[in-house]
């Protein structure tokens, strides 16, 4: 049969991952991902054929993942976090489309959680995530889904805030974000998080544009409710007597 389980890592390495993750990866020979992630778990990859490609080219690595399927192999396709959350499991699917290949996503946990666990509870009610790479999304779309985010009066969590390209993401998505709330909205970063340098601060929406910041973090920006509780960023979900 044609296999290719598409596995979400969470933030990397086997601790960070869950048990059928885990399982899935040990049933393949050969494993594709974009070559940070493969070598996050390199430990697992012992014996495995590896399809490494860089970023920007995730249809050539779908496609190298489809094509081993084809001949015989059976196929892990990993992403960091959650396949299905900025992933590689849509692509695949696409990829995929029409071709006799038995798919099965195996979900990890993303940025959001992880990033959140961190930082204390900020998306312990209703949130939305919005990545700032435009890459692949139009900025006035960027611009438009940030401001329906702001007014729904939902906690943010942004992902990709800034590359070695991209400085200025955070700060223009800090703008926007203040014509509708408060400059003392209680915000945090989280970067590296599951991984050997993981660090977390809290700020306001007011200071958030001048953090340092990088692919590596995830910025929480809060709603209404959210406040500090013994230095953890926590969004109250709202039980009587609390």
């Amino acid at each position: 049969m044609n296999k290719i389980y598409v596995v979400g890592l969470g933030p990397g390495g086997r601790e960070q991952m869950t048990l059928r993750a885990l399982r899935a990866i040990e049933e393949c020979s050969c494993v594709a991902g974009y070559g940070l992630y493969l070598d996050l778990i390199g430990d697992l990859l012992e014996g495995k054929e590896r399809i490494e490609t860089g970023m920007t080219r995730e249809v050539e690595r779908c496609k190298a993942a489809r094509d081993a399927a084809l001949g015989g192999r059976t196929v892990a396709l990993v992403s960091s976090g959650d396949a299905g959350v900025y992933g590689m499991a849509g692509p695949l699917l696409e990829v995929c489309e029409g071709y006799d290949i038995d798919i099965e996503i195996v979900p990890g946990v993303t940025a959001a959680c992880s990033g959140g666990a961190a930082l204390g509870s900020p998306l312990t009610c209703d949130f939305a995530c919005v990545s700032l790479s435009d890459l692949l999304t139009p900025w006035e779309e960027i611009e438009r889904r940030l401001r329906g985010a702001a007014a729904g009066g939902f906690t943010i969590a942004l992902y990709n805030p800034a590359s070695r390209k991209r400085t200025d993401a955070l700060p223009r998505a800090c703008r926007i974000l203040l014509e509708t709330l408060p400059s003392e909205t209680v915000c945090g970063l989280a970067r590296q998080v599951g991984r050997e340098g993981e660090s977390c601060r809290l700020t306001t929406l007011g200071e958030l544009a001048e953090q340092p910041c990088d692919m590596l973090t995830t910025a929480f920006i809060g709603s209404a409710s959210t406040r500090v509780v013994d230095g953890r960023m926590v969004t109250p979900r709202g039980y009587r007597g609390l």
